[in-house]
C-alpha cells in the first residue's frame, strides 16, 4: 500500500504538503498542488478515510434516505441513487443508503451521530415531518461540539413550503399541464388520469399532489373534462380501475398514466376491448424513458430525470458544504416526447 510520505517523495515535497493538499486547510499554489495530485494518481495512492476524517472533522459521507415502499417504483429510486452515488465520488464523498421509514428519528440519528456531513432526503411529502429538523442547515460541524446541530440537507422534492430548504425536482406542475395541453391539442376533450396507488396520495406525497394540481388547473383552463382514478398497479387493480374509469366516462379519448407497473396492463385491456393506440385512445405516460420505448406501443411521455435529478441533488449538497451554497429550489423543466401511442381524437 502506498504511504503519504512515498507520495511526498514522488511529488519532491514534504509530507505536510501532501497532507494540506488533501485536506485543503492551506492555500497551495497550482503548480505544486498538481504535482502532488499527479504523484497521487501514478502511484495510486488512496488516503486512509478515518485519518482523514479526524484531521478536517468530516467524515466525507453523504447520507441518502430513501424509505422503500411496496407503493413506489423502486427502479427510478434506484437510478437516482446510483447517479448520487457517481457524482459524489468526483467530489470525494461516498454515499450511505438508508431505507428504513424512521422520519424523523433517523434525521436525529444520522446528525447527532457524525455520521455523515449532509444528507439527502427522498419520498418527499408535502408536510413532511422530517421538515423542522432541516431548515436552515448551514455548513458542515467543525467541531464534535457541533454534534446534534442542524446538519446540511438537500430534498429531492418539493414540500408545501420551501422556505429554509434546498430541493431538487422536476417540475410536476408543469409536467400534468403539459400532458394535457398536448391531448387537448390533439382533440380530446374526455381524459382519465390513470394516478400512483391511493396510499401515495394518502401520505400527499410531493411529485403526485402536484402533477395532480398541474393537471386539473390546466384541464379548467382548456375547459376539458379530467377524471383521476389512482390504482395499486397490476393487471387486477387496473383491470377494475379502467372498467370504473369507462363507466363512469364512456367518452374518454385520452389517458395520462403516472403510474409505471399500470402502463402495461392499461395497454393488454385496452386491446381486449378493441381500442386502437392511438386510432381509439390515446396514452401519454410520465415516466422513466426506458418504460415508455419498451412499452408494447412506444409511449408519448414525460421523461423522469432520475440521472439528472441525482446529480443536481449532490452537487447542492456539496455547495453547501463547502459553504458555497444557499437555500434554493431547482426544479427541471419537463420535456414530453411524442411517439406512437398519442394521436388526433376520434370523430364523434
Amino acid at each position: 500500500m502506498v504511504t503519504l510520505a512515498e507520495v511526498a517523495q514522488h511529488a519532491g515535497v514534504s509530507a505536510s504538503t501532501v497532507s494540506y493538499v488533501l485536506s485543503g486547510k492551506r492555500s497551495i499554489s497550482a503548480n505544486t498542488r498538481q504535482r502532488v495530485e499527479r504523484s497521487i494518481h501514478e502511484l495510486g495512492y488512496h488516503p486512509n478515510a478515518g485519518a482523514r476524517a479526524l484531521a478536517s472533522s468530516r467524515s466525507n459521507i453523504i447520507a441518502l434516505m430513501i424509505p422503500l415502499r411496496t407503493d413506489m417504483y423502486v427502479p427510478v429510486m434506484m437510478e437516482i441513487a446510483i447517479a448520487m452515488a457517481t457524482t459524489a465520488r468526483t467530489h470525494g464523498y461516498d454515499v450511505l443508503l438508508l431505507t428504513g421509514e424512521e422520519g424523523p428519528d433517523a434525521v436525529r440519528r444520522v446528525s447527532g451521530s457524525g455520521l455523515a456531513d449532509g444528507m439527502i432526503l427522498m419520498d418527499v411529502e408535502l408536510d413532511d415531518e422530517r421538515l423542522p429538523l432541516l431548515r436552515g442547515g448551514g455548513p458542515p460541524a467543525r467541531a464534535k461540539s457541533r454534534v446534534g446541530d442542524d446538519q446540511p440537507a438537500v430534498l429531492i422534492g418539493l414540500p408545501a413550503d420551501t422556505a429554509g430548504l434546498t430541493c431538487v425536482d422536476l417540475d410536476f406542475k408543469a409536467t400534468g399541464a403539459l400532458c394535457v395541453e398536448h391531448l387537448a391539442e390533439l382533440g380530446h376533450r374526455d381524459i382519465a388520469v390513470i394516478g400512483e396507488a391511493p396510499a401515495v396520495y394518502e401520505r400527499h406525497t410531493g411529485f403526485a399532489e402536484r402533477t395532480l394540481d398541474g393537471l386539473r388547473g390546466r384541464a379548467r383552463e382548456l375547459g376539458l373534462r379530467l377524471l383521476h382514478r389512482p390504482c395499486e398497479g397490476g393487471y387486477d387493480a387496473m383491470s377494475v380501475t379502467l372498467a370504473r374509469i369507462l363507466d363512469e366516462r364512456p367518452g374518454t379519448t385520452g389517458f395520462v398514466v403516472q403510474n409505471e407497473s399500470a402502463v402495461e396492463p392499461l395497454l393488454a385491456l385496452l386491446r381486449q376491448q378493441g381500442r386502437a393506440v392511438p386510432e381509439d385512445v390515446s396514452v401519454v405516460a410520465i415516466c422513466p424513458e426506458q418504460v415508455a420505448v419498451q412499452a408494447s406501443v412506444r409511449l408519448t411521455s414525460v421523461a423522469v430525470p432520475a440521472q439528472e435529478m441525482g446529480r443536481l441533488a449532490v452537487e447542492q449538497l456539496v455547495a453547501k458544504l463547502d459553504g458555497r451554497g444557499g437555500d434554493e429550489v431547482v426544479l427541471i423543466a419537463p420535456e414530453l416526447t411524442v411517439r406512437a401511442s398519442s394521436g388526433p381524437a376520434p370523430a364523434p
